[in-house]
């Protein structure tokens, strides 16, 4: 399903992010587990994007798999690192020709296996060049062409410390065709409050999606230090995770309990959607649903036929 036609169908979107798998036997293990997300009937998945190698491809076949055989809407991330425009532009026509209708564009980091990799080389810098560069080619990916969505960081973007030219940034992939904003993990909400009244600020309209991640280990604080540079994680969270001793069962207990209540506060304060970011794994998410009565709302939407 078109992103925009997911708008309009659901005044608030649940979506999960999935990585792709580096073995083939993870990559089945994973999609065994999609079938518990199925149950909950997300409003899309997205699959993120290695930039160099095997990674790629597996982003790649992953989300032909998910459209192929599941009756989820998949979002594939896509980046400008490492790649040429005629390599950009195959892989919208794949898309095209599976039947795939939304891209997350990014501008993306080099792989780590890459780290000198001279970023001139690639066809385009930034993120709104790439979104155009989509928008040149929805054409093929027929009449809706392709569904685009952009990223946005509560907290402030890594490399961009001045955050009056990180909303000139972000409306210019805006204005380029991006049709939402998927934000970065973030663990208060006030960050996600201030950073929704500066897009209106700066004219900005479109959807702007809440990025959360539970802390289910401690070993995921390190992960998330790796997969969002400069994420703030609050002291009042940093001491209850330190009040549970070497349990990562009670680790898991609180970070469900902390993204719980962000959760329940985002849509009070009429959060446009939540976008999980799974680390691959179900548990979380399904108790989050299950403490916001989301599964049972979504159940009763579809009786009444909304």
């Amino acid at each position: 399903m078109h992103i925009l036609d997911i708008f309009e169908a659901n005044p608030t979107t649940f979506s999960f992010e999935f990585f792709p798998p580096k073995t083939d036997k993870a990559s089945n293990d994973l999609f065994e587990t999609m079938e518990q997300f199925q149950e909950l009937q997300p409003s899309f998945v997205s699959v993120t994007y290695g930039a160099g190698g095997s990674t790629r491809e597996r982003t790649h076949d992953l989300i032909v798999r998910i459209q192929r055989e599941t009756n989820l809407t998949a979002v594939s991330h896509l980046t400008c690192v490492c790649h040429s425009e005629a390599e950009l532009a195959a892989i919208l026509d794949r898309y095209a020709e599976s039947n795939i209708e939304n891209i997350l564009a990014l501008g993306g980091d080099p792989p780590r296996n890459l780290p000198n990799h001279d970023r001139a080389n690639d066809a385009f810098q930034y993120a709104d060049q790439l979104v155009r560069f989509i928008r040149s080619r929805s054409d093929r990916a027929g009449s809706r062409g392709f569904g685009v969505g952009v990223a946005g960081f509560p907290e402030g973007h890594p490399g961009t410390p001045n955050r009056l030219r990180e909303m000139d940034n972000l409306k210019r992939k805006v204005d380029a065709g991006a049709d939402y904003i998927c934000t970065q993990l973030f663990f208060q909400n006030h960050d996600f409050y201030d950073f929704r009244e500066r897009c209106d600020l700066a004219g900005i309209k479109v959807p702007i999606l809440a990025g959360i991640m539970p802390i289910t280990s401690r070993e995921t604080l390190t992960r998330i230090a790796e997969l969002a540079l400069g994420a703030r994680i609050p002291a009042r969270l940093l001491r209850a995770v330190e009040r549970c001793g070497d349990s990562n069962d009670s680790v898991a207990k609180v970070g469900v309990h902390w993204a719980t209540e962000q959760c329940r506060d985002l849509l009070d304060n009429q959060a446009r959607g939540l976008h999980f970011y799974t680390l691959n794994r179900s548990d979380a998410t399904r108790q989050i649903y299950e403490y916001l009565g989301v599964k049972d709302s979504l159940a009763l939407a579809r009786r009444n036929g909304d």
